[in-house]
């Protein structure tokens, strides 16, 4: 038998497993941390931009727009380090602004944004919030291709000069996060930002849009109109960060918007796309702990990836703390529907952003036994249709000796496709490995 963990939270979930019948996949190598020095180097030969110290005027204004508390970037560091770079140049401290791209999701508490920033520079640094729903908070900046309202904080019109910075990853249908969704949906309206996810639902067949998933950028509807949207307002400088499992950076590109953002998103799948030679009985897998099993719409992100490997009637285990329940109070409303095709009947005459969310997780349980290891209460995981346990073994204590198993670390965080998908060449695959 071997010992190992799963991430859980800030702490760790211990179990053990026979390695005849488990086999552990995906990416588990972690790069060590970028020292400020390397970083350096990187912001010094951006891809597309000029440099930093050619881009803003003593007398004019920085934005920089960075992720909420549910994403790992290393923004605190690159922060510090533009700042400095800013300073040094000649603008001065009181022009500098950070804004945090939250979209749709709660609001960051003073003790986050210090986490995130550092409070060096929360300390120093004015920080402005972002609502969705704040009307006059968001400005009409023209719309899409398809004509979509494309509704923006206006912050971002106020400020002479926008800065992003981001983390780079797969996102379960809109490809990869970070580059253009800083800008939408992270500083878009509520109305914009459900224009624009709704594309990932195809509503005549009831089913996710073609084109949408992760690792997909191609024909990607939803990174299309994220795109468009983002490209109505001019972004100065974009960075895009790797960060290991302690959330240092360990990659970074920097530059033009969608330059930089396409080259962090080429690296970050070339080592963690692998072609899934089989299908698993049961498959443990785990979010990575914190943030990204805060709550229930981070983790399912994760269930998502780890279903991918699963046999149909297989059975999921993931362990997600979700200290921060649900992730919006209303969210478990949408488990109210008899089943995933009725909530998607729902969509189509309603369509939500947390429903769309809802519906894939419910289409997951209706396809697997999900047995979740959570901070969550037993009758909320029951309306998920998922079974809440104590502990991996008393997940695993009625999973028979001869079922083939995997094992998966940061589940989301790794794309597994059959031989057919291939994600169609425009990623590096790399073969499974133990």
């Amino acid at each position: 038998m071997i010992q190992t963990e799963l991430r859980y939270g800030e702490s760790r979930k211990p179990f053990t497993y026979d390695p005849e019948q488990f086999v552990v996949l995906g990416h588990h190598g972690d790069r060590p941390a970028l020292a400020d020095i390397d970083i350096g180097d990187a912001l010094d030969k951006p891809l597309g931009s000029l440099r930093i110290e050619e881009i803003a005027a003593p007398d004019e204004t920085v934005l920089i727009v960075v992720p909420d508390a549910t994403r790992q970037t290393g923004a605190g560091q690159i922060v510090n380090l533009l700042v400095r770079r800013l300073i040094a140049a000649g603008t001065l401290p009181f022009n500098i602004s950070v804004i945090f791209a939250t979209g749709i999701h709660r609001a960051v508490t003073p003790q986050e944004k210090s986490d995130i920033l550092t409070p060096f520079i929360f300390q120093r640094i004015k920080t402005l919030d972002h609502s969705a729903r704040d009307l006059a908070a968001n400005v009409r900046c023209g719309e899409t291709a398809d004509g979509i309202p494309v509704e923006l904080n206006r912050a971002l019109l106020e400020h002479d000069h926008i800065f992003t910075v981001g983390g780079v990853g797969f996102h379960y249908f809109a490809g990869f996060t970070g580059g253009r969704k800083l800008i939408c949906p992270g500083l878009a309206s509520a109305r914009t930002i459900s224009a624009t996810h709704r594309l990932a639902f195809d509503f005549d067949k009831k089913t996710r849009a073609e084109g949408c998933g992760p690792g997909s950028l191609e024909g990607n509807p939803v990174h299309e109109a994220f795109i468009d949207a983002a490209s109505k307002i001019k972004v100065a400088f974009s960075v895009n960060s790797i960060v290991n499992t302690a959330g240092e950076v360990t990659d970074i590109f920097c530059g033009d918007l969608i330059l930089s953002h396409h080259a962090a998103c080429q690296n970050y799948a070339s080592s963690r796309t692998f072609a899934a030679a089989e299908k698993y009985d049961v498959v443990i897998a785990d979010c990575g702990g914190s943030p990204y099993d805060i709550n229930v719409i981070q983790a399912q992100k994760s269930l998502d990836a780890a279903a991918r490997i699963c046999k149909p009637g297989g059975t999921l285990i993931l362990a997600a703390e979700c200290i921060d329940g649900m992730g919006r109070n209303d969210f478990l409303k949408w488990f109210d529907a008899a089943d995933s095709r009725e909530l998607a009947e729902r969509l189509s005459e309603n369509y939500q952003v947390n429903g769309q969310t809802a519906w894939n997780m419910l289409g997951i349980a209706e396809r697997f036994n999900v047995r979740l290891i959570t901070e969550l209460d037993d009758e909320t995981c029951r309306k998920m249709r998922s079974t809440k346990f104590g502990s991996v073994a008393d997940a695993l204590a009625d999973i028979p000796s001869n079922a083939r198993g995997a094992i998966i670390h940061s589940a989301s965080g790794n794309l597994f496709l059959d031989g057919e998908q291939k994600n169609k060449g425009r990623f590096v695959q790399q073969p499974l490995t133990k």
